[in-house]
């Protein structure tokens, strides 16, 4: 762990692990909804504001900012956007303190940084545009950005995406495609991967995909081969599963009158989110709708809309990326209003 230096300083090494110079690797981002996840937060008390994705800090820069009571503990399993981070927000000096770790380690991290209660939370669980931008991370099907597969969010650790896709038996594989990428070809896209194996590179895996593909249908719906690196990434980061611990500890975690704001951008992730903010929200209730509960459910939350926020035309034609994102937020109930 390590307090972001005064300004001028070089970036630190965060929580163990050799900093990169942004300078040399830059990691600028456009947060996206930012403005909406600045008016949810700007409402919250005094205290600690956690980003579990903390990625270039576009969000919590403008956080900080606006809420001049907030002390930031910023995660993210990339080092080199911890770095970058660190940079952008030496500005606030000890309002904030980075951790090298993955979201579901909020416990643990807490634990370590006894404190202020925790009256923010936000994860933003898109890839960030560096991530995708540069070849050698191997996110991007484009074939201007060729590189080796790699897609790990943390590159110091775990599996990539080429021992995945050449380690993997073809019914697994198929089923990877399908549950994470809700991928119709996966079967013939697995298929097609495990007898050209070994595949090594970005380009390789998107033309592979392609070729599986029935024409009519490459024709529609993007580039044929997102779905399949989508399925790819969260299989390698162990995406759903960190997020299904994290959304648990984050409702823990939260203080009374605190807030947790979420933005996921594909169909698993914000059912995820939806789930277990609406567990909050109900306690688990299982009483019939517009009916007062007496099964004894004991709601923690409330949700802050009924439903989710999405980016406007405006932010989207400025940002295409942000096209796909969902934000959802609750706010702690205090004791005496957790009854149903």
């Amino acid at each position: 762990m390590s307090t972001v230096p005064p300004p001028g300083e070089p970036p630190p090494e965060v929580d163990g692990t050799e900093a990169i110079d942004p300078a040399e690797k830059p990691f600028a981002h456009a947060p996206v909804l930012v403005d909406r996840v600045v008016d949810l937060l700007r409402a919250v008390p005094d205290g600690r504001f956690v980003d579990l994705t903390l990625g270039g800090a576009g969000h919590a820069e403008a956080v900080l900012k606006a809420h001049g009571g907030l002390h930031l503990l910023g995660i993210d399993r990339d080092p080199s956007a911890l770095a970058s981070a660190a940079a952008r927000l030496a500005r606030f000096g000890d309002r904030v303190r980075l951790h090298h770790a993955r979201s579901d380690a909020l416990t643990e991290v807490l634990r370590a940084e006894a404190g202020a209660d925790v009256v923010a939370v936000l994860a933003d669980l898109g890839v960030s545009s560096p991530q995708l931008d540069r070849p050698d991370r191997g996110f991007s099907y484009r074939p201007e950005r060729d590189g080796p597969l790699d897609m790990r969010m943390d590159p110091t650790t775990g599996p990539t995406a080429a021992e995945v896709i050449n380690g993997t038996e073809v019914d697994e594989l198929a089923r990877i495609l399908r549950d994470y990428g809700d991928e119709r070809y996966a079967g013939r896209i697995a298929a097609a991967l495990h007898r050209a194996r070994p595949v090594t590179t970005t380009g390789q895996f998107a033309a592979l995909v392609k070729q599986a593909i029935p024409a009519p249908a490459r024709r529609r719906g993007g580039h044929p081969a997102k779905r399949s690196f989508q399925a790819i990434r969260i299989a390698v980061n162990d995406e759903l599963a960190v997020l299904s611990r994290t959304l648990d500890q984050l409702v823990d975690a939260l203080a009374r009158g605190g807030r947790a704001v979420v933005i996921s951008y594909q169909s698993g992730e914000d059912r995820l989110v939806k789930a277990r903010f609406r567990l909050a929200a109900d306690g688990g209730c299982t009483c019939p709708p517009g009916l007062p509960c007496v099964c004894g459910a004991e709601p923690v939350a409330r949700l802050l809309k009924r439903g989710s926020w999405t980016p406007s035309a405006t932010e989207i034609a400025a940002n295409p990326r942000a096209e796909s994102a969902r934000l959802r937020a609750i706010e702690k109930l205090a004791p005496t209003e957790q009854q149903p």
